[in-house]
């Protein structure tokens, strides 16, 4: 294959690629400290870390060829647990530590949030073969880094955290961004533009103006309406 290492080097490449995907969880360790020092703009920041990692080893795990070269090393498994600890747990901490929650439901909705991405994390049909993810991808970290940028009432976002929580029960497929082939790369140029508008809102954290946030959601839109529309037509008989 064209670009790959040579054949002595191979097994190093592929063990190092796990080693990239295992620095998401030392990225959750420092999200973790980040907020029980209240310094949640650093734990955005390692989420943003957090996500590249997930958005590119699994381009670097098919380069390498992990799966032939370390068959006795799971790698969708050690991914599967640093995105729960990434996309799910962490963001869940920093919203009950936050005070974006109201106080006597908090427990309540963390406990949803964290219980229905088990669900999602362990169902067989997470990831379909066709590339796409089924049910709400729990995708935390975007959710609250907005609720926590828009400075919406407490309760407001109780109901939206709960309401996605549910919908993880839903088995309609969303778009995998780097891999579902239709309008790939339209999607990935929008992320790319996307992605830039997010890091600006985290670094204008805590007081990031509402226009920036109400037209940063232009993509989340787009990726929503893709979704269904691409689902609607893989149900179509």
């Amino acid at each position: 294959m064209k670009g790959m290492p040579q054949a002595s080097a191979r097994p190093f490449f592929a063990w190092a690629v796990h080693g990239y995907t295992a620095l998401g969880a030392v990225a959750a360790f420092g999200m973790t400290a980040a907020v029980f020092q209240g310094r949640y703009q650093a734990a955005f920041l390692l989420m943003v870390a957090a996500t590249a990692i997930d958005g590119t080893d699994g381009v670097l795990a098919r380069w390498a060829r992990v799966k032939e070269l370390t068959p006795a090393f799971d790698g969708a498994r050690l991914d599967d647990i640093v995105d729960y600890l990434t996309f799910v747990f962490v963001p869940a901490l920093l919203l009950y530590r936050a005070g974006t929650l109201p106080p006597e439901w908090a427990g309540l909705v963390v406990s949803a949030m964290l219980l229905s991405s088990a669900y999602g994390f362990a169902a067989t049909d997470a990831k379909t073969e066709d590339h796409f993810f089924t049910g709400f991808p729990s995708y935390w970290n975007i959710v609250a880094l907005y609720l926590y940028a828009a400075r919406l009432p407490a309760i407001v976002n109780a109901s939206i955290l709960l309401v996605l929580g549910a919908l993880v029960f839903v088995r309609i497929g969303y778009v995998y961004p780097t891999r579902t082939p239709v309008l790939r790369g339209l999607t990935i140029a929008l992320c790319a533009v996307w992605g830039a508008m997010v890091l600006l809102m985290i670094v204008m954290l805590p007081e990031v103006p509402g226009v920036l946030v109400a037209a940063s959601l232009f993509f989340p839109v787009y990726y929503v309406v893709l979704s269904l529309v691409l689902n609607a037509r893989r149900v179509r008989p």
